[in-house]
């Protein structure tokens, strides 16, 4: 994908790209396949077409995301689409059922092999391709293996050799040594690719990268090659230019593009990726569409990302279908192939939602309203759900359904996450009848605001261990009583372990709030002293969660202490703050 974005964010690999884990795979014990097709590279600079068995081909392509086991569910649908190629990561002994079901109906696989760093920024399996060659030869032998098992399957159309590796090189090695990894890399490249041929010279072999800046190291190191390849989103319309520019006598696919991602749009008022809006992301294949047909003779064609089901926040972020709800892009892709699509029911479109009040500082646990306005162009009832996410709080991709309260005139409220952060907001609109509108925002979650004076704030804290490094730490008491929620105290992966704030003098409070990074404590006790010695409780927890604990209680004293008997985790007991309020 794109590295215009200086950061380094990454929507995850769909799960078909760690398919091929080296060494570890078992050939089928014969072949039983039909005549397979002569796929080829023919004409002349600037005016190049892809043949099947002589006859012109455009790649009308999606990449596949659905398990291989579901390619007979899905593959007709597909097909309906006015798709005629699929494209994958890797290619194994579980490729047979998906070329199988391709072929049935009528569509070819662009089969991929998976090198390390496969996957662009954010990748690992770091290779050096200069002195590595145990690494090599297993590739070398490996793939040519799969070739030779099935080159004469009619679902083949051409092999796929790597993924955005000489971008991931950046993540291994740096300055000199990288470029002499990325000239070895794509010399390696052009390597595999002789062996391919000389198993198979009846189907073209490309190879993938994340940016046309690899280009030129394939043009000086992989002259064996048929034709490039590039994923490329917002960017998918400056690839003809750069083409021309680069002076290049090989035409090309576009093997990922779609709707801008993470690493191309603009950050919002809470600082995170603005996610394009549902309308936006299917203009974005309506345009790369546009963008690959209006490069003549040199662009083949391209697979766009991505018909997945997964639902998950890269699957809100590019699928077509996720958890099988067809999308507005999942039509604009369809109309883009050419096929009908004028008896199609269609999406609800989603073309306002907002969040009532502060987006940059939403109360934890408290109510949350959402203003969302939708129409379905069908005249179909529209149901909504909520959901969330912890993508820029934890890294985590999962989706959260929140129960709503529909307060009428498309106001829903929910209860606010009650663990600080930004968080991501989904509503979902469904019209019953298989399609889905999806709109999100974000939010930052903030501690709930507290009536009264904290008094521990800056006040003299000690705690029964911290961590002294890592991260970062140190993470001393102090951090737990200093009004931020970026320093924290962290003890010890022990029980019990306490913390403790020095008031200065006998005081009654009334509320406390604790706001715990992820390491929080399952059972804690808060206490009272006057002398730092004998300690009364004042309140138990045994069921916490996390996030923020925010209740009344009642307790005098000069000292006050959380006091962690269970954590909730396996490390230790972290907190961002601690708060005595009077």
């Amino acid at each position: 994908m794109s590295p215009s974005r200086t950061r380094t964010r990454r929507i995850a690999a769909p799960l078909t790209a760690g398919l091929l884990a080296a060494g570890a795979l078992s050939l089928p014990a014969q072949q039983a396949h039909a005549a397979g097709s002569v796929v080829r590279v023919t004409g002349s600079q600037g005016n190049w077409q892809l043949t099947v068995d002589g006859s012109p081909y455009q790649v009308k392509g999606l990449t596949w995301g659905p398990a291989v086991a579901d390619a007979g569910r899905y593959m007709p649908d597909v097909r309906s689409m006015g798709v005629n190629t699929v494209r994958t990561w890797g290619t194994d002994a579980s490729s047979k059922a998906l070329f199988d079901s391709a072929a049935a109906n009528g569509i070819k696989v662009v089969a991929g092999f998976w090198l390390q760093p496969g996957g662009g920024p954010g990748s690992g399996g770091c290779v050096n391709y200069l002195t590595d060659t145990a690494y090599k030869n297993q590739m070398l032998d490996e793939f040519p293996k799969w070739v030779q098992e099935y080159k004469d399957h009619p679902g083949v159309l051409m092999w796929n050799v790597g993924n955005e590796s000489v971008l991931g090189l950046q993540n291994c090695y740096s300055g000199d040594e990288l470029e002499r990894q990325r000239n070895a890399y794509t010399t390696f490249v052009n390597d595999i690719t002789k062996k391919i041929h000389g198993v198979d010279p009846n189907h073209p072999v490309t190879s993938t990268d994340a940016w046309v800046g690899a280009w030129p190291y394939y043009q000086r190191n992989a002259p064996d090659l048929d034709l490039y390849a590039v994923n490329a989103y917002n960017a998918v319309c400056d690839i003809k230019s750069a083409w021309e520019q680069g002076g290049y006598t090989k035409p090309y696919i576009v093997t990922e593009s779609g709707p801008a991602g993470e690493w191309e749009v603009p950050d919002d008022v809470n600082g995170v990726p603005q996610e394009p809006t549902d309308q936006a992301k299917a203009e974005g294949y309506t345009r790369a569409w546009g963008c690959v047909t209006g490069h003549r003779g040199v662009a083949l064609g391209a697979t766009m990302f991505h018909y997945g089901t997964e639902y998950d926040f890269g699957g809100i972020w590019f699928n077509l279908l996720p958890a099988g709800q067809k999308r507005l892009s999942y039509y604009a892709v369809k109309r883009a192939y050419g096929a009908d699509t004028s008896r199609d029911n269609t999406p609800p479109v989603v073309s306002a939602l907002s969040v009532e009040g502060d987006a940059g500082k939403v109360q934890a646990g408290r109510d949350l309203t959402l203003s969302v306005r939708a129409s379905d162009p069908d005249g179909d009832a529209i149901s909504y759900e909520v959901l969330d996410n912890s993508m820029y709080v934890d890294r985590s991709g999962q989706l959260t359904p929140r129960p709503h309260t529909d307060l009428g005139g498309g106001r829903l409220r929910v209860t606010a996450p009650d663990r600080p952060g930004v968080w991501k907001i989904y509503v979902k609109a469904t019209d019953g009848r298989g399609n889905v509108g999806v709109e999100t925002r974000s939010i930052r979650v903030v501690p709930p605001i507290v009536d009264g004076t904290n008094l521990a704030l800056g006040r003299p804290a000690t705690a029964s261990s911290y961590q002294t490094g890592g991260g970062d730490c140190p993470c001393t008491a102090a951090g737990a009583v200093d009004g931020r929620n970026d320093t924290r105290w962290a003890s010890d992966w022990s029980d019990p372990q306490w913390l403790s704030v020095d008031l200065g003098t006998r005081s009654t409070f009334r509320h406390v709030q604790l706001v715990w990074e992820t390491s929080y404590a399952k059972a804690y006790t808060i206490q009272t002293s006057d002398d730092g010695q004998t300690w009364r409780t004042v309140r138990e927890v045994t069921d916490g969660n996390g996030g923020v604990d925010d209740f009344d209680v009642s307790g005098t004293g000069r000292h006050v202490r959380v006091n962690g008997t269970a954590r909730g985790t396996g490390w230790g007991y972290s907190l961002y703050e601690f708060g005595v309020y009077n």
